[in-house]
């Protein structure tokens, strides 16, 4: 992207860059609160997996906390009313994506009165089942909080599954701009423990690793007081170096176990979740309340208000950014998550989602694109690279269209962090050719399996005309052997009736 071209770059120690991180003075300044908005619009799919399904009707009115989509399929999440009111419309709306694609929401026009459902709310929810604890988790809707936002239902019972012994928290928050975690662990520490708790009994983890970014010493303090009551949970600093946050690499750093490329983080014993997750949890279950609104950061040279904010989900950027004071000067770039791996949003009329971590509004200095050069062969994107990739060589294969020579040389495991054209000083669009050939690669299985799908299908319709062929020769068959069956009974029964009328005459 180039906006990343306003950082200064030192490359990585063994791994990643350093980029300086923009966070303050947002991550300094208390939460703050919004007004309601007039409406929300809440995306059906806001979630790695199948869309929810609407179960409520325009003109139904809602409290704040009630179900109006249901899960659908194994890997899903329900979504909850953010607020209450009216629904108003199931309909498309613009999706928070660079693409500007539509996608379904249901809009509520809101009450202002804030309404909340009854909950249920247990005695002791660490006396909980870890079968109960995940399914409340399900049913909050919780999905992991750190962008991924994969059903946090599901990693929670996979963990149990495959016997996992350790659970890390991920607290490392290595995007430039972005502050809601430390925000989070500054201020709830308390409950962001408490969900590390849940977690461990749901899991079946025996102990969990809390890594937080040294550069972070306010909640590295304030989580490690209020861990100190439990022996199995540690809060770990760790080396502030982008992508720290990336799980493949804090798994090395916390617990020196690498993940295979073809394998997940659970078949080598451990599992991850972000401390907003954690938090989530704790909500869901210890409260009853499902997940309907997050921490969230606003940032950037076009801000007039830098800060983290409690956003309900549907919120419009644009009502954001007008309740949090508007902008100061031009947005030259709107971007949904950090500078690194974030989207630049079409516009500002696109709502808040579970996944979104922050809104930078990019004034022209921070959003100034530079001119890309030859390369120079240099070797410092490889240096950069966390998974220990070639990045140039990869780019230079996918230029050439050769997509399975990138894939060769380990596309797959690339994990689109940008580092590479972070330091490139040719300013080469590294991540650019990465995507392309990830969406090409995604269209060509995609192809694939609609092709094995079609040859499937032809094949099951060949079979049935045979087996319908084979059933009508032996339908026919036996339909024959019948009619000489039923021929051979009758021609017996006439010669018993003759013979009997001759024995008769005989009588006679």
């Amino acid at each position: 992207m180039g906006f990343m071209n306003l950082f200064k770059s030192i490359a990585g120690h063994d791994w990643g860059v350093h980029p300086a991180d923009h966070k303050r003075p947002a991550c300094d300044v208390q939460t703050r609160q919004l007004p309601v908005p007039p409406r929300v619009y809440l995306m059906l799919l806001q979630h790695v997996g199948a869309p929810a399904r609407p179960v409520v009707l325009v003109g139904q009115k809602v409290k704040k906390g009630e179900l109006i989509a249901a899960a659908h399929g194994n890997i899903s999440a329900p979504l909850h009313a953010s607020t209450s009111g009216t629904i108003s419309a199931i309909d498309e709306i613009t999706a928070p994506h660079a693409s500007g694609l539509p996608g379904m929401a249901i809009s509520i026009d809101t009450d202002g009165e804030e309404d909340w459902i009854e909950t249920d709310i247990p005695s002791d929810p660490y006396a909980l089942s870890p079968e109960d604890i995940a399914g409340r988790v399900a049913s909050a809707g919780v999905v992991g909080l750190g962008g991924a936002t994969f059903p946090s239902s599901v990693k929670l019972n996979l963990g149990r599954r495959s016997g996992i012994d350790t659970l890390i928290i991920n607290g490392s928050e290595c995007e430039p701009y972005l502050s809601c975690d430390d925000r989070l662990m500054r201020d709830k520490a308390a409950e962001i423990v408490s969900g590390i708790r849940l977690m461990l009994i749901s899991t079946g983890a025996k102990v969990a690793l809390a890594g937080i970014e040294d550069n972070k010493p306010e909640a590295i303090a304030a989580m490690q007081e209020a861990a100190a009551g439990f022996s199995e949970i540690s809060v770990v600093p760790v080396p502030a170096r982008y992508p720290m946050g990336s799980d493949r690499q804090l798994i090395i750093e916390l617990s020196d176990r690498e993940v295979p490329s073809d394998a997940r983080a659970a078949d080598v014993g451990v599992i991850v979740h972000n401390v907003g997750t954690a938090y989530a949890v704790h909500q869901a279950v210890c409260l009853g309340r499902p997940l309907i609104a997050r921490l969230m950061t606003l940032n950037g040279g076009a801000a007039a208000r830098p800060g983290n904010y409690e956003v309900p989900f549907g919120m419009l950027v644009s009502d954001l950014i007008a309740f949090s004071g508007g902008s100061k000067g031009d947005i030259a770039k709107l971007v949904m998550g950090g500078p690194m791996m974030g989207s630049v949003l079409p516009h500002a009329r696109v709502p808040v989602v579970k996944g979104t971590g922050g809104i930078l509004l990019l004034d022209a200095r921070e959003a100034a694109d530079s001119e890309s050069e030859p390369c120079i062969r240099c070797g410092s994107c490889v240096s950069a690279c966390p998974m220990g990739l070639l990045p140039l060589e990869m780019s230079a294969r996918i230029r050439n269209e050769d997509m399975d020579a990138a894939v060769a040389l380990g596309l797959a495991d690339c994990i689109a962090c940008g580092c590479c054209a972070y330091v490139c000083p040719s300013r080469i669009p590294l991540v650019q050719y990465f995507y392309h050939a990830k969406g090409d690669l995604y269209e060509r299985q995609r192809a694939q399996l609609r092709g094995e799908a079609t040859k499937k299908l032809a094949l099951q319709r060949q079979e049935r005309l045979q087996r319908e062929a084979r059933e009508k020769v032996e339908a026919a068959a036996k339909r024959k052997a019948q009619r000489a069956a039923d021929a051979a009974a009758a021609a017996e029964a006439a010669r018993l009736a003759a013979h009997d009328d001759a024995k008769q005459g005989e009588t006679a």
